[in-house]
C-alpha cells in the first residue's frame, strides 16, 4: 500500500520537482551572466529551499539542528554520510550562509538542468572517479581554491549513497587531501538521516512519508590532532547520530 501511494504522489511530486529545475536553470544562468557569482549562489540556495519544499507533495519534510557556532572566515570541510541526491539540498539550504561546494562525479556535469549547470559553474569540482591522473589534481586544486577563499567543502566519504541507510567504511583519500591544504580550517561532521528512504524503491516512485533530517556536530580544528585522529572522530560521530 505504501508504494501505491508513493507512486501516486511521486506524480506530482516529479512535476514541481521538475519545473524547480528548469526555472531555477534559467535564474541561475542570468544571475551569473549579469549579476555575477553571488548572485547566482543565492539562485542555488533558493532554487534547493524549493527542491526541499517538493518532498511535502510526497507528505514529508526536513529538519535541521545544530547545537554549534560555526567557524566563520576560516575554510571549512563539511563531512558527512551519503543517502540520496536529496543530501544535497539539505546542505546548499540548511548551510546557505556558507555556499558549500561539493566534489562531485563527472557525469552529473551535465545533462540536469540547474544541478549539472551549478556543478560546472559554480566552483564545485567534477571528478573521474575512474582516473586518479585526473581527479586527484582536480581535488587538490579545488581544495586550494576553498583554503584562499575561506569557502565550505562538502565530501562524502562513503564514496557512494547507502542504499539502506547503513553506513559504509569511510575512504580517507579525499578528506586527506582536502585537509592538507587547509591546515588552519575545521572538520565538521555532519548526519543525514532517512533521505535514503526517498530511493527505496528506486527512481520511481519516490519514497512517501519522510522526515529527512540534517545533524550538524561540534567542528575540530585540523591542526589540533593527527589525520589519524582526525578522521576517526569524524567518523565516530557522523556514525553515532545514524538512526
Amino acid at each position: 500500500m505504501h508504494k501505491i501511494i508513493s507512486g501516486l504522489l511521486s506524480l506530482v511530486f516529479y512535476l514541481f520537482f521538475g519545473l524547480t529545475l528548469v526555472v531555477f536553470h534559467v535564474i541561475q544562468v542570468v544571475a551569473l551572466n549579469v549579476f555575477g557569482l553571488k548572485f547566482q549562489e543565492k539562485a542555488v540556495a533558493w532554487m534547493n529551499f524549493f527542491l526541499l519544499k517538493c518532498t511535502c507533495f510526497l507528505g514529508g519534510n526536513s529538519q535541521f539542528k545544530c547545537e554549534y557556532d560555526l567557524p566563520k572566515d576560516v575554510p571549512l570541510i563539511v563531512v558527512s554520510n551519503h543517502q540520496s541526491m536529496f543530501d544535497i539540498p539539505l546542505f546548499a539550504w540548511y548551510l546557505r550562509k556558507f555556499n558549500p561546494k561539493y566534489i562531485s562525479k563527472k557525469e552529473l556535469g551535465k545533462g540536469i538542468p540547474s544541478i549539472s549547470y551549478n556543478l560546472r559553474n559554480g566552483g564545485s569540482v567534477l571528478i573521474d572517479r575512474k582516473n586518479k591522473r585526473q581527479s586527484l589534481p582536480a581535488i587538490i586544486a579545488f581544495a586550494k581554491q576553498i583554503n584562499e577563499n575561506k569557502g565550505t567543502a562538502v565530501i562524502f566519504p562513503e564514496g557512494t549513497r547507502s542504499k539502506t541507510g547503513e553506513p559504509k567504511k569511510f575512504a580517507e583519500t579525499g578528506l586527506k587531501i582536502l585537509a592538507r591544504q587547509m591546515p588552519e580550517g575545521y572538520v565538521v561532521p555532519a548526519t543525514i538521516n532517512n533521505s535514503w528512504k526517498l530511493a527505496k524503491y528506486g527512481n520511481f516512485p519516490v519514497g512517501a512519508f519522510n522526515k529527512l533530517t540534517l545533524e550538524v556536530h561540534k567542528p575540530i580544528a585540523i591542526n589540533s590532532c593527527t589525520f589519524e585522529e582526525l578522521l576517526e572522530e569524524t567518523e565516530r560521530r557522523v556514525i553515532e547520530a545514524i538512526k
